[in-house]
């Protein structure tokens, strides 16, 4: 079974070596295995669960549900809690999305506002321009 370093874990997952020992700390994470060094060695399974709670993290997910998550998850049961829990976060996230997309709204409104507003200025300045040259004969 091939394992990574925590150096190795942290550049795969994207996430500081600081941060992947506070979710091991924390009980983000399981127990993570040691080598003869006491040295960290993280499996497949490690990083597969550590991409699905960065994930969770990414989409705002609070600590405390991701801890309750992980908790359930290695009893091996609360299925029905866990689906509870995902189901709620992910109203929460459907909201987040869409408060997301009238702030993209209101961001294209006033670029196109302002990009109309400078085309307008430069065609004037360029008639202007015109007005100023007396015309050749």
């Amino acid at each position: 079974m091939t394992t990574w370093s925590i150096s190795e874990a942290a550049e795969k997952c994207g996430l500081s070596q600081h941060t992947l020992r506070w979710y091991e700390r924390i009980g983000l994470l399981g127990p993570v295995a040691r080598d003869a060094n006491g040295r960290r060695r993280f499996s497949d399974s490690d990083l597969s669960w550590l991409t699905l709670i960065t994930k969770l993290r990414e989409t705002g997910m609070p600590v405390r549900d991701m801890q309750r998550y992980a908790e359930l998850v290695r009893s091996g049961s609360g299925e029905a809690e866990r689906l509870e829990l995902l189901r709620r976060h992910r109203e929460e996230v459907r909201r987040a999305l869409a408060a997301q997309r009238e702030c993209l709204k209101l961001l294209n409104s006033k670029i196109d506002t302002y990009s109309r507003r400078v085309r307008e200025t430069r065609a004037q300045a360029l008639g202007q321009e015109g007005q100023k040259c007396a015309p050749l004969s």
